[in-house]
């Protein structure tokens, strides 16, 4: 599979981008899918998900200012992302779950495969 992440960028506090992550090998709407960021030193974090059944969980720090999607026509993942915050700024990178349901310990791990990241500045 490969995940192809666009749609970056520098914005400022406020603003929105949205994210698009293009899937190939695999039909994007039946895998679980999930977005992650990492700042340079720290942890990766993870943003939220979606599944086969598209439930969809997000991470306690989007409080509502993100939104997840899919088009099955382009086989493509987005992350709509709406006052957006300087703390905001990583790398957002999308990822793939070779299974319909995503990890269920845990939607935050299980993932087999990553894209290359996209960058995203607020300031």
């Amino acid at each position: 599979v490969q995940l192809v992440e666009s749609g970056g960028g520098s914005v400022q506090a406020g603003g929105s981008l949205r994210l698009s992550c293009a899937v190939s090998g695999y039909t994007v709407s039946r895998y679980c899918m999930g977005w992650f960021r990492q700042v340079p030193g720290k942890e990766r974090e993870w943003v939220g998900a979606v599944d086969g059944e598209a439930t969809i969980r997000y991470a306690d720090f989007v409080e509502g200012r993100f939104t997840i999607s899919r088009d099955n026509a382009k086989n493509t993942l987005y992350l709509e992302m709406n006052s957006l915050k300087p703390e905001d700024t990583a790398m957002y990178y999308c990822a793939f779950r070779h299974g319909y349901y995503c990890y269920s310990e845990s939607w935050t791990r299980g993932y087999d495969y990553w894209g290359q990241g996209t960058q995203v500045t607020v300031s």
